[in-house]
């Protein structure tokens, strides 16, 4: 599942100024993971968007892509 781990960083880092402080930590549970998702201050605005509509495509594309393996998973956003 570490694959959604690497899309995640992917697609964040393409996102922010300072992609060297993009941090996401992989919690796995039985039927779902969390993952948590950590940037520099100055660049949380661009993760999460006008109205987290960035934040709610990066949820979207993740979800996607976890329900091929049968698995949900939830992305937070860690300020």
């Amino acid at each position: 599942m570490n694959e959604l781990k690497v899309l995640i960083e992917y697609i964040v880092k393409a996102l922010v100024d300072n992609p060297e402080k993009v941090e996401v930590k992989e919690i796995a549970g039985e039927k779902s993971i969390i993952y948590e998702l950590k940037v520099g201050e100055c660049d949380l605005g661009k993760v999460i968007g006008k109205e987290g509509r960035t934040a709610k495509a990066i949820r979207t594309i993740i979800t996607a892509a976890a329900m091929k393996q049968g698995k949900r998973t939830v992305l937070e956003i860690i300020e």
